[in-house]
């Protein structure tokens, strides 16, 4: 019925697109002048052109530069007391003053027109020139908290002049594009190791007098490798000379890691490039580093022999995924403010949003003026502009706060009204349950009594969660469909889980999947296993809140805690209140509505799409967006996302989720009997395959859209909010409201899975085998208040895993499995496959695996998808060799191991 009824807006709001493409997007504004830069000669419009700007320990730097004539001083900005942001709440006229103030320090001679970078150590102030001569000096410009002064140290010079050039800061490593050569433009790259730099325990950098000290590095033959290595140089454009300065140089992630961008710049006067360069520190091959992007939107064409292109510009890396550029075009179209998406490789124009007490970026004293040299730098969380010269009066000593706009969401009440609606429906659904559940067998296995085709649907739905519906669409859309051969690997699982796993469960009749571990080997393993699962659904909890929250952050008015704290209400009262019928018969609901809504969504984005699906097939196919395998193996492969470590990672979290998962093993004990069990496993083997190739092409759809409109990508969000932000703005009204309470529902479907599967290990693990209730109805009791009592646990969890420093939470879930369930999966496996593992050597295997698996983690040693494959191997190798030296606990096997087990 939503697809029917879907179909015309479908086609209205492609058409509202194309008649939109060409407007311009209102996106940043300077928000506010904060202060004047101080000068010592007070001539109009004097300014620090070509100044070295950074930020180190909340203090800002401005040293050097032109003020009508070269300087070497070092001036420091501070803010004010009461001049902290309180959340969104609106800055006050006390909140943008700023203190200014020279300090004693000079640098070692008048600069200008360097690079400068900012790092956790203080700022580096790299090269220059005195207008005369050309420098390669480095310096490192810090703050010193405690005692409130500047320090200034020295590092070891470049190997070449750097004038007019780039820098900026991978993790440790400090890359120089040089610039000017001394003997012309030139775009040499340099790296310089800042770890080599040597600190107290503090971090403060160690010196000898004013030069810092290096950490001595040798090669191979035992030479001394000295602190500066040059890389390949930036490649020639189309065949010209490559050489260039006044280069814009960035570091921003494409989606796979953190990249080096080389934009626009200029031979000559006369002469600008707008090209775009992105170097790859990652690459295998060096030579193969370079890799050339969109160009700039000005065309490059010759206007009255002067070559059209962007220079002298201040930019800044913005969210996760884009690139801001202030700039004034080619000097001669006025002020611009771009956007480069580094993942779709587009560029977007946006309008310039004024102010009452905003004038232009420069004075418009004659036609087509436009302002060069800017420097933008990150002030904490703010972007702050330091006006640069304008071509036609001098230069500027005004500083500025940079503010970037997302687009609105057209959410709207009658969504909301739907939003609201939904959840109450589900809310109420929980309480139908209610007065059913008169034991615990009622509220932890529904009697027994849950349709095949339902319990097959809560399945899915606790393997689907919000998770899938939003962060595997994110995934894919910042890379490439390498993890579906994963999805896959349900066919190699399914059989284990229908024919071995769970008639386990359902001949020992078990409530908990752990009264097996306790069967096969003993208590101690038993409690063991049941406390990790419970740390692996706390997290699993927090996660999912996390991820939805912020997906709501981009489409509702509600911030990301408030839609955490809600979600974890409304979970608490109807998982507390139905049980796990409640649970199930909601999860149903969700698949339902979930899946359509994903088949909607995939229609309207390809209705978007230049060419529609034939042009999602062109755009993926051109880009490689459906690359499915990676024959990585080399040394690299096991940290990269290789086809043997996508094909194990899939079948150690099948397995482990399949066999070793309290929230799965439930609903095979919720049938009533083992056929209909096998009959759900195998429904929702079905469901799976299709319904994760659908979330890949809505990824594939969501690049390929964007891609064509930029400018309708928010580039403030998180790359988890790439789908849900598409739903807010692009989907018509009431079905963006439905779906997004669908996600909603969702994921407090999973928090209610994973609140209930909770209560269960810990009812029947760690309170029936000793006896701490007196009744069927204490037990009940205890069971809803454990319940409710994890539930606030792992909304708490969610709160703290709102964190824009999280790249992708579907990646961070991959760890949390591989964490706690992988060893949980190979001790599971150990039990059933063997007749010699015992109770000891089980726990030895266990907690080698936590151990391992802690180890992997730490240390980076492995990618976060085959973390449960190393967990199961660790379990099931040291648990089986431990069993053969430690003491056997000589106790029955009799239906408990594949070569015991009782057949029908």
């Amino acid at each position: 019925m939503l697809l029917l009824l879907a179909l015309p807006t479908i086609t209205q709001a492609a058409d509202a697109r194309q008649a939109k493409q060409n407007t311009s997007v209102e996106r940043y504004q300077l928000k506010e002048q904060l202060a004047d830069v101080p000068v010592r000669q007070r001539r109009q419009a004097s300014g620090p052109a070509g100044a070295f700007v950074g930020s180190h320990a909340g203090v800002l730097f401005v040293a050097g530069g032109v003020s009508g004539s070269y300087t070497d001083g070092i001036r420091i900005a501070t803010r004010d007391a009461g001049s902290d942001r309180n959340g969104d709440d609106e800055i006050t006229a006390d909140e943008r003053r700023l203190s200014w103030r020279d300090t004693e320090l000079t640098l070692p001679g008048k600069r200008a027109f360097g690079a400068s970078a900012s790092h956790e150590l203080g700022v580096l102030a790299i090269g220059g020139t005195d207008g005369e001569t050309g420098y390669g000096d480095v310096f490192l410009i810090r703050w010193d908290a405690a005692r409130e002064r500047v320090g200034l140290l020295s590092l070891p010079a470049m190997p070449a002049i750097s004038v007019h050039g780039g820098a900026a800061v991978i993790g440790d490593q400090l890359y120089v594009v040089s610039g000017d050569d001394g003997n012309g433009p030139g775009t040499d790259l340099y790296r310089f190791d800042l770890s080599r730099i040597q600190t107290n325990a503090a971090g403060v950098p160690l010196a000898d007098g004013r030069v810092v000290r290096m950490t001595e590095k040798l090669d191979e033959h035992g030479r001394p490798i000295g602190p500066w290595q040059k890389l390949p140089s930036l490649p020639k454009t189309n065949g010209e000379q490559s050489a260039r300065t006044h280069m814009l140089v960035v570091v921003q992630n494409d989606g796979r890691g953190d990249r080096l961008y080389v934009i626009g710049g200029r031979q000559n006067a006369r002469h600008l490039f707008s090209d775009t360069w992105v170097y790859d520190p990652d690459a295998e091959d060096p030579a193969e580093a370079w890799s050339r992007k969109a160009d700039i939107p000005i065309d490059g064409r010759t206007i009255n022999g002067r070559t059209t292109g962007v220079t002298e510009a201040a930019g800044i890396a913005l969210g996760q995924s884009h690139i801001l550029v202030l700039s004034d075009g080619d000097g001669k179209n006025g002020n611009r403010a771009l956007s480069y998406n580094t993942i779709t490789d587009a560029w977007a124009e946006y309008d310039h949003v004024p102010t009452t007490h905003d004038p232009p970026l420069a004075p418009e004293t004659e036609a087509g003026a436009g302002t060069v040299t800017s420097t933008a730098v990150r002030w904490g969380d703010d972007i702050t502009l330091l006006r640069g010269r304008a071509r036609a009066s001098g230069s500027t000593p005004a500083l500025w706060g940079v503010e970037v706009r997302g687009p609105e969401s057209n959410f709207g009440w009658q969504n909301s009204a739907v939003l609201v609606v939904y959840l109450l429906s589900m809310v109420m659904v929980g309480v139908r349950f209610t007065f059913r559940n008169a034991d615990t067998n009622d509220y932890f296995r529904g009697g027994q009594s849950i349709p095949w085709w339902a319990a097959a649907c809560s399945i899915y739905a606790t393997m689907l969660s919000s998770l899938t519906f939003l962060a595997l669409p994110a995934l894919v859309y910042r890379t490439d469909w390498i993890i579906l051969l994963g999805s896959m690997t349900i066919l190699i699982v399914a059989p284990i889980a229908a024919y071995v796993a769970m008639p386990f469960f359902r001949q020992i009749d078990a409530t908990s999947a752990y009264e097996y571990l306790s069967r096969r080997f003993n208590m101690a393993v038993r409690l063991f296993a049941s406390g990790l699962f419970t740390l692996f659904h706390v997290g699993r909890i927090g996660i999912v809140l996390a991820l939805t929250a912020l997906a709501l952050a981009a489409v509702t008015p509600l911030d990301a805690w408030q839609s955490v704290l809600l979600m974890g209400l409304l979970s608490l009262i109807y998982c507390t209140l139905g049980g796990i019928e409640a649970v199930i018969w909601t999860d149903t609901i969700q698949v339902v509505v979930l899946l359509t809504g994903a088949l909607l969504c995939f229609g309207i984005i390809v209705s978007g799409i230049d060419g529609g699906f034939a042009g999602f097939l062109q755009s993926g196919m051109t880009d490689d967006k459906f690359r499915m395998v990676n024959f990585d193996f080399g040394s690299s492969g096991f940290v990269t996302l290789s086809v043997w470590v996508v094909v194990l990672g899939g079948i150690g979290q099948g397995l482990s989720s399949y066999t070793a998962d309290q929230a799965i093993v439930q609903r095979y004990l919720t049938t009533k009997d083992t056929r209909a069990a096998v009959k759900s496993i195998w429904m929702n083997a079905s469901i799976s395959i299709p319904g994760s190739l659908l979330f890949f092409c809505i990824g594939t759809g969501l690049y390929a859209f964007y891609r064509n409109y930029p400018e309708k990508l928010d580039p403030t969000i998180q790359i988890d909010q790439v789908f849900p932000a598409f739903i807010g703005t692009e989907l018509p009204v009431g079905i963006a409201g439905l779906i997004v309470a669908g996600i909603f529902a969702a994921a407090q479907s999973t928090v209610s899975t994973s609140m209930n599967s909770i209560a269960t290990t810990v009812v029947t693990d760690f309170m029936r085998p000793f006896n701490t209730r007196t009744s069927e109805q204490g037990y009940l009791k205890a069971a809803r208040l454990l319940t409710a009592l994890f539930g606030i646990l792992g909304t708490l969890t969610g709160l703290l895993f709102i964190s824009p420093q999280i790249w992708s939470l579907m990646e961070e879930y991959f760890k949390v499995i591989g964490m706690f369930m992988g060893a949980l999966g190979g001790l599971f496996i150990l039990g059933i496959t063997t007749r010699k593992a015992n109770g000891w050597g089980a726990l030895a295997g266990i907690v080698a695996g936590v151990a391992v698996m802690i180890a992997v983690w730490v240390q980076e040693l492995a990618n976060g998808y085959v973390f449960a494959a190393i967990g199961i191997l660790t379990s099931l190798v040291i648990g089986y060799l431990a069993s053969l030296v430690l003491p056997s606990d000589h106790h029955s096997l009799r239906g408990l191991t594949l070569h015991t087990m009782r057949h029908p």
